[in-house]
């Protein structure tokens, strides 16, 4: 097969490195391998630089998923990239919606025997990139209060488990209390579902189905469908927050009448501020956000069906 390139993050710990060291062997079977770490936004680029014709693998989680995509399409080189994933982050959730294994090991072997699938991207009017999932409102602060627990749980594994999982539940927990209701203009398809005269709790765009380490927060999204699926979630009551949080933990929250769940090819977010998780990268605060699909953006390695 063709030869490989590997990127990991710099960031990566001994017990990381250890399980990719698994799937590297798997790999050089096959391939000749070369792994390449980056620390940072240079380095990346010199190293997609250096590829070439070769398959590109990403060894991390969803911000490095995220990373590479973004840079390749800042080249223009994304259309022509062919990638493959192992999910070493601790959330995965790119992996678990699209059915990439966990184990290293097994998700090395789809890389050598599965299938290529052009998979869709989310871009928004200033050509930033969305390869999973981008949410504001509540979804957005509790990553943004997740995201510390993450980095302090992190640290701290138990064998194969790392803690830092726990830190999106935990900044969820921590949202709830104090939920950052906004008044938000949202259309889909220029259709107009939601105006600023009713409080949002939050908006999720969907490319793919799950966040924060596994939360199916747009049960139907499939990152190669050419749509994207759009949850708005107006609970903003004490007992409507508590109903819309036990129906997401059993996967039936779009089933109720505070919950607007729309398909289409375009969402805009206007009115109030508000912040972005996108991919896990937090940004803002925003007071307008478009994004588009962007269908069959890349190629990337998949179990086959």
């Amino acid at each position: 097969m063709d030869p490989i390139l590997v990127i990991k993050n710099s960031d990566a710990g001994s017990l990381e490195e250890e399980t990719l060291e698994l799937a590297l062997a798997i790999l050089r079977e096959h391939a000749s391998v070369e792994v390449q770490t980056t620390s940072n936004p240079g380095e990346l680029d010199g190293a997609l630089t250096r590829a070439g014709s070769r398959r590109i693998v990403v060894a991390g989680g969803d911000g490095s998923l995220h990373a590479v995509v973004a840079a390749l399409h800042r080249r223009n080189d994304l259309h022509e990239a062919v990638l493959g994933l192992l999910p070493l982050g601790t959330g995965n959730d790119f992996a678990r919606g699209n059915d990439i294994p966990l184990d290293v090991e097994k998700a090395a072997r789809v890389i050598i025997d599965g299938e290529v699938r052009r998979m869709d991207v989310l871009l928004d009017e200033v050509g930033q990139v969305v390869v999973n999932n981008v949410h504001a409102g509540a979804g957005a602060q509790a990553s943004r209060r997740g995201a510390r627990w993450k980095s302090r749980l992190g640290k701290v594994g138990v064998g194969k488990v790392n803690l830092g999982r726990l830190g999106y539940p935990i900044g969820a927990a921590l949202a709830s209390v104090r939920p950052p209701f906004v008044r938000l203009r949202v259309e889909v398809d220029g259709e107009l579902v939601c105006d600023w005269d009713r409080p949002v709790l939050m908006v999720a765009v969907g490319n793919g189905s799950h966040v924060g380490a596994g939360t199916v927060l747009n049960p139907d999204a499939e990152a190669d469908d050419g749509r994207v699926d759009v949850v708005v979630s107006l609970a903003t009551g004490p007992l409507a927050r508590v109903g819309y949080v036990l129906g997401l933990m059993r996967g039936r929250h779009t089933e109720r009448e505070d919950v607007l769940h729309l398909r289409g090819s375009s969402v805009s977010v206007s009115g109030e501020s508000f912040w972005c998780s996108a991919d896990g990268e937090i940004y803002g605060p925003e007071r307008s956000r478009t994004w588009h699909v962007e269908p069959a953006a890349y190629a990337m390695m998949m179990p086959r069906g």
